[in-house]
């Protein structure tokens, strides 16, 4: 059965190494049938949460009028969520964090609960332990939720120059991922 698949690519580097995971992901998963939407996360206008609880209400912002309620619409839609991310001081990019801080509006409501996560992270530094630090956070944000079940982590390190994760099996990891949602 076809499913409805989230990429957020929350790398601010457009064609760096952790899209280019989130590219094989996509390609694994439109080759098995699936629906598949890329969101950059750069490109959106994410303001931080202002911790007002005002959201307790009702599933929005009162806040902000940004882009968060549309990706939230979309992440609600998904059946599967997939998250893009470069390591940054051994945890995920602020872009990624201040969009799943923003979850908070959402989360009381139902809207972000019962997919499958996938991880898909990747670090200029050499040390396994970014991956541990940064899928932590990810794995942080899946908890505080009902129903996620998280799939997998890709983490490719060692890849700080752009083109650095071109020929790794890192990305034949995400592409196996993607076909097999």
């Amino acid at each position: 059965m076809a499913k409805k698949v989230l990429v957020l690519a929350g790398s601010p580097r457009k064609g760096g190494n952790s899209d280019r995971l989130c590219d094989e992901f996509i390609k694994g998963a439109l080759e098995s049938g699936h629906e598949v939407e890329k969101i950059y996360v750069c490109d959106k206008k994410i303001n931080f949460c202002t911790a007002c609880r005002q959201c307790n209400a009702e599933p929005r912002c009162f806040v902000h009028d940004d882009d968060a309620q549309e990706i939230f619409e979309k992440f609600r839609d998904a059946d599967v969520v997939a998250f893009g991310a470069p390591v940054y001081f051994y945890g995920i990019n602020a872009q990624m964090k201040t969009l799943i801080d923003r979850a908070v509006a959402y989360n009381p409501h139902g809207w972000l609960d019962n997919k499958d996560f996938y991880y898909l992270i990747t670090a200029g530094v050499p040390q396994a332990i970014a991956k541990d630090t940064t899928a932590n956070t990810f794995h942080g944000f899946a908890v505080c939720l009902e129903g996620i079940v998280e799939k997998a982590v890709v983490y490719a390190a060692g890849v700080g120059a752009v083109g650095a994760i071109e020929g790794r099996p890192e990305l034949k990891q995400a592409y196996e991922f993607g076909k097999n949602i």
